[in-house]
């Protein structure tokens, strides 16, 4: 067993036994954690607590429940801003959504199109999740019927490993540069995506939005050592409840973002479980959660490189559970060379195994074959990990 997982296995065990569904089915492995996470008792305590003892709307009564209601919005704003360890919450803003899909649409839609005028540029991804592409094209057509025209350059990759490539992102931006949008832990290549490149390269007055989705609630997170402008991340991936996202915004690179249209109700249900999830990770240690799902993701990859059938998608000098290059996060990507990869994850599922097998909405990759991806949480153990190898091992 790989040290990580040996020193942290009696942290981990009492950790898994938090989580109701996953201890009510023994004979299941839940490895799609990035599609969404699991959640331990602490949250659907809290959530059943608050429809039961205060359940109102927020910032629309007087009346007790009312006022509790305000109060659990405006502390989890707060707390929100602490678990991000943003330095300077004063200066900050946290705005609720449904999820990271709406929380960029919101910045594309109600805070991009005032910063540009006509000949600018913007650079963003075009092969992470779709919903970090889409809303700044939409944004593109929207200023283009006003006869505003900006050009949207790809941010490049590496093509060996899938990362960014911040000597090619050199070449790209300009002059005309005024925002960029990036993600931080890719979705299908498991690997961080190493912001901080991406602002020395842009310098320090271009804004950059980050698609958090993969990171927030599976490793420390901190908006002061990213020096990003937004922060986007969904509940639902952070043992939160579905329905439930975050936009973080800082307000110092260009004008405040605010949401356009009227804010109606809150899903307050969702936002007392986000702030109980976020108390229920730091009490359990994201540092060692991290620790824990890359020791699995080594154990796999490693495995996974000893089986001549199977491809792993993102960078291949990381397979090996001694290899000195970054570690993927929590996710690990692969594809057999003569099964199709709904057809893996039918199969896998008759072994007990409850995988992501399709093209994971990543863009660009329309038409292509799918994968499989394994995602994963404190919740899993080394011993599914060598369950899928053996199930795997047998399909060659």
């Amino acid at each position: 067993m790989d040290r990580p997982l040996e020193e942290l296995r009696e942290w981990q065990r009492p950790l898994r036994a938090q989580f109701p569904i996953i201890v009510d089915h023994p004979d299941l492995a839940y490895l799609d954690s990035a599609a969404t996470a699991q959640k331990p008792r602490a949250v659907l305590d809290a959530v059943q607590r608050y429809l039961t003892t205060s359940n109102a709307n927020s910032g629309r009564g007087t009346y007790p429940w009312a006022n509790a209601t305000t109060t659990l919005v405006e502390r989890t704003r707060d707390r929100v801003k602490e678990f991000l360890g943003d330095r300077a919450p004063d200066r900050s803003a946290v705005h609720f959504t449904s999820g990271t899909t709406e929380g960029l649409r919101t910045v594309a839609r109600d805070w991009l199109p005032a910063v540009l005028t006509d000949g600018d540029e913007i650079v963003v991804p075009f092969a992470d999740h779709q919903a970090n592409l889409s809303p700044w094209l939409e944004a593109r057509q929207l200023l283009a019927r006003q006869g505003i025209h900006v050009a949207v350059r790809p941010l490049p990759y590496q093509e060996s490993s899938g990362d960014y490539d911040p000597r090619a992102l050199a070449e790209v931006v300009g002059p005309r540069t005024r925002f960029v949008a990036a993600t931080h832990v890719h979705h299908v290549y498991g690997g961080d995506m190493n912001v901080h490149r991406i602002r020395r390269v842009v310098g320090p007055e271009v804004p950059i939005c980050l698609d958090a989705a993969q990171s927030v609630g599976h490793l420390p997170v901190s908006v002061a050592d990213l020096d990003v402008d937004f922060l986007v991340f969904s509940g639902h991936k952070a043992l939160a409840l579905p329905g439930s996202g975050v936009i973080w915004s800082r307000g110092t690179r260009g004008p405040r973002l605010r949401p356009g249209g009227w804010s109606g109700t809150p899903n307050t249900a969702g936002i007392a479980g986000l702030a109980a999830a976020l108390d229920w990770l730091d009490a359990a240690g994201l540092d060692r959660i991290e620790r824990w799902t890359v020791a699995l993701a080594a154990r796999l990859t490693d495995g996974l490189r000893r089986l001549s059938a199977y491809e792993v998608l993102g960078c291949p000098l990381s397979l090996p559970a001694g290899s000195p290059v970054q570690r993927r996060r929590s996710i690990v990507t692969f594809r057999h060379r003569g099964v199709n990869s709904n057809d893996l994850g039918f199969i896998l599922f008759s072994h007990g195994f409850m995988v992501r097998s399709d093209g994971h909405c990543q863009a660009g990759t329309e038409g292509e074959e799918g994968s499989v991806r394994v995602s994963l949480h404190i919740h899993n153990t080394p011993e599914e990990i060598d369950a899928l190898l053996s199930a795997l091992a047998k399909l060659q």
